[in-house]
């Protein structure tokens, strides 16, 4: 299968004014998806002491949005290319909006998780296209200026993303408590919409020729309902015997799909780049490294909020150290280290992650009852830069031996990967803590110290894993043509 980047004919560039408004439009709906996927860590607590409901539901909150993202990531690119960029876009930032808006008015914790599902496969609809579009917007020769604002916008979303939702917790506007996270999305996705519709460019070389295969599609969604559920409700309810029916169902969906993908005239994914060791190995970097990620995020706020009563915004404070050390490291091994180290970038950033999660976890330790924000601090700067490191250039690398038909189709898929690994972190790793748990300040942080030992150790063992991939950096021309760096990270 032949990535429909590459067959589509070419069309011409908008004038370069209008081309970067097409550029700020995409950017608000990157920045809003971004801040979206995080605060709602921050604002878990505050959303079950409101509506009630069980331990998963901090879960649920987390993973019904990224996993419905990674879900939907994996055909709506082609959708755009069928039925148009620009009206999906708009159809994305749309139900984005109102999703948002209904999140924010949601009375009870079933309609939530329903509507943060919905707000995902929005946000999965909206992203890929927004990308596409300023492929086309910008002249060749100014595509790589229009990128390089990507990076320290999100890094700075992600050091303002858990103090915006702790300073609205705080504020209250309205006495709408938590509910202000998501209402806050609705002026700014109406103003994006309005910049949308006037300014993104009509025709985006679409090729109705493309087609999705639905019956893949179906299974691998199926699948990956299938493990989610039994993931997140399982230690709730006692592990009944339907959750281990629902394990090896989806064992039994995953391993049709692959059938069905041999099988297909237009596959969801390119089978040759399943002949390739550097992609199989990618995957599993790829998951173990978001899962650890997301599931250490969450586990350190529940940790904070519940077990020491913190409040969000004291906490989304705290958080910063990580957020700007991921911010710093991205900008460092994207614009330096990559070019100079090679390989060996990903290597030292993980080594300084494991060095950060060992540093947390003696931190906690020792201090006990006695911690703050200023002894942390430095453990989640360290682990947060090196965490930063690994994100730009690890996607280069596990592509780093892929044809040109084969990195759009592997771009995509790695996305996927990461935002469901997401899911699937947030999932087990949030049900290890409430299973160590136990109520008590005591218990929670021996479930916060459990968690930092298993990601330290994922994150070691995707170390050793980085040795398998390509040692030679894919050329980055190539992937500015495939990757969307709003999705890494």
């Amino acid at each position: 299968m032949t990535n429909s980047l590459h067959t589509t004919p070419a069309i011409e560039p908008l004038p370069l004014r209008r081309a970067w408004l097409v550029l700020v439009v995409v950017v608000i709906a990157d920045v809003m998806d971004f801040i979206d996927s995080s605060i709602a860590n921050v604002a878990g607590p505050s959303i079950r002491a409101d509506l009630g409901g069980d331990e998963s539901t901090l879960q649920w909150v987390l993973s019904a949005y990224t996993a419905a993202f990674a879900i939907g990531l994996v055909t709506s690119g082609r959708l755009g290319d069928i039925l148009g960029r620009r009206r999906l876009f708009l159809v994305g930032m749309t139900a984005f909006t109102l999703a948002s808006l209904a999140c924010g008015l949601a009375p009870n914790v079933p309609a939530l998780i329903v509507l943060r599902t919905i707000q995902g496969l929005a946000g999965a609809v909206m992203i890929p296209q927004g990308f596409s579009l300023v492929k086309i917007a910008f002249p060749p020769e100014h595509l790589r200026k229009a990128l390089v604002p990507f990076g320290p916008i999100m890094g700075a979303a992600g050091v303002l993303g858990p103090i915006l939702a702790g300073w609205l917790l705080a504020a209250n506007p309205f006495d709408t408590q938590w509910r202000s996270i998501f209402l806050i999305n609705v002026p700014i996705g109406v103003a994006a919409i309005v910049l949308a519709a006037l300014f993104l460019p009509r025709h985006a070389a679409e090729d109705p020729s493309v087609r999705v295969d639905v019956i893949g599609v179906a299974l691998l969604t199926a699948g990956s309902a299938l493990l989610i559920v039994p993931l997140v409700q399982g230690r709730e309810l006692g592990w009944p015997w339907w959750t281990y029916v629902m394990f090896a169902a989806s064992l039994a969906a995953f391993a049709l799909f692959v059938r069905s993908e041999r099988h297909s005239a237009h596959p969801v994914l390119t089978p040759s780049l399943f002949r390739k060791r550097s992609f199989i190995v990618g995957l599993g970097v790829t998951a173990a490294f978001f899962a650890s990620q997301t599931g250490f995020t969450l586990a350190f706020n529940l940790l904070l909020q519940l077990g020491f009563g913190w409040t969000a915004l004291h906490t989304g404070l705290t958080l910063i150290p990580w957020a700007l050390g991921s911010a710093v490291g991205t900008v460092l091994s994207g614009a330096i280290l990559a070019a100079r180290l090679g390989r060996r970038t990903l290597h030292l950033g993980l080594a300084l992650a494991v060095i950060g999660m060992l540093g947390l976890l003696r931190t906690i330790t020792t201090r006990g009852n006695d911690l703050n924000s200023l002894v942390v601090a430095p453990a989640l700067l360290v682990g947060g830069l090196g965490a930063g490191m690994v994100f730009i250039p690890l996607f280069d690398y596990i592509l780093g031996d892929a044809t040109a038909e084969e990195v759009g189709t592997g771009s995509g898929l790695l996305n996927a990967v990461q935002q469901f690994a997401s899911a699937i972190g947030a999932a087990a790793l949030g049900t290890v803590f409430f299973a160590r748990a136990g109520g008590t300040q005591h218990g929670y942080t021996t479930a916060a110290e459990l968690v930092v030992v298993i990601v330290a150790i994922a994150f070691a063992i995707t170390f050793l894993l980085i040795g398998l991939l390509p040692k030679h950096l894919r050329q980055r021309g190539a992937l500015v043509e495939d990757v969307n760096p709003a999705t890494l990270g």
